[in-house]
């Protein structure tokens, strides 16, 4: 009874994380409305690391050169794909920009071979081919013509790919809260540098804009992280894959029910692609593996 009650508590953390990431595309394409993307990346990733910092203040003294030179590289990787997606949002609507960066579930195992050439297997290319499909169904309008902010937040999914395979082979031995706090540092120093050189300062600040923030940074990076490490301490990854994998569906529900954006069939239906090839790479291979070994038993 216990484990039961710890995995459906860990299930409803897995749930939480993925609506408050879902709920943060329209977070963010309301606020770089007032404020420039890297501005809002810098105050974002500044509050997200003290706040950890402040919270985790014990371990700090575990930090050494390898965190520091691990953590920064993952850092960079994490600056460069928010930064992108940030600015990709400006120029698209939050349901898109949700499921095209979503895309990195599908590249990982790509990075993957590049990295560790291992080859991905017939479901991982089946998963390409569907997502494929579905992104030029999701960004190409009747002439074959793609927006900027649709391009840019296809780029952002493959750098946040790349960040994940980074993280596998970096966070390894290593105390994962030191290592998220020394990503946020360093992407918030990069998110500033920018902002300084590339972009202006907000004139006004507006309770909205101050609120957006807030969110952004506790909710959004925060605790969202806090909720889905709980989560995979104790559910299994495929069932984590599949309840984390739907922070897109919830962007796109977000983004109709308080951005109105329009669906049409053409949008529903590359979006459903693009969730089943994201489905197939993340659980498809494990299903069949247990299906099998169902029937197997049962002969």
């Amino acid at each position: 009874m216990k484990n039961t009650s710890k995995n459906l508590i860990a299930k409803l953390a897995l749930l939480g994380a993925s609506i408050i990431w879902g709920s943060s595309f329209l977070i963010v394409k309301t606020s770089v409305d007032m404020i420039s993307p890297n501005t809002l990346l810098g105050i974002r990733f500044t509050i997200a690391c003290l706040l950890l910092g402040f919270i985790f203040f014990k371990r700090l003294k575990n930090i050494n050169k390898e965190y520091f030179l691990g953590g920064g590289l993952l850092g960079t990787f994490l600056f460069i794909a928010y930064s992108i997606q940030t600015i990709g949002i400006t120029d698209t609507t939050p349901g898109k920009n949700a499921f095209l960066t979503a895309i990195y579930c599908v590249l990982v195992p790509f990075i993957y071979w590049i990295v560790d050439k291992k080859r991905p297997d017939i479901y991982n290319f089946s998963a390409g081919i569907l997502a494929i499909t579905g992104i030029g169904l999701v960004s190409l309008d009747q002439i074959f013509n793609i927006r900027m902010g649709d391009t840019l937040s296809l780029i952002s999914g493959i750098f946040y790919a790349i960040h994940m395979v980074a993280v596998a082979r970096i966070q390894k031995d290593k105390d994962p809260v030191l290592i998220t706090i020394i990503q946020f540092a360093f992407a918030a120093v990069f998110s500033w540098i920018t902002a300084f050189i590339f972009e202006d300062m907000p004139s006004v600040w507006n309770q909205s804009l101050i609120l957006g923030l807030l969110y952004l940074s506790i909710f959004c990076t925060a605790v969202a992280l806090l909720l889905q490490n709980i989560g995979q301490k104790y559910t299994k990854p495929a069932q984590a894959s599949i309840i984390l994998s739907l922070e897109s569906v919830f962007g796109v529900i977000f983004s109709v029910m308080l951005y109105h954006e329009e669906i049409n069939i053409k949008l529903m239906i590359g979006f459903l692609f693009i969730f089943i090839a994201i489905l197939i790479s993340e659980i498809k291979p494990s299903f069949f593996t247990s299906f099998r070994k169902a029937k197997e038993v049962e002969l």
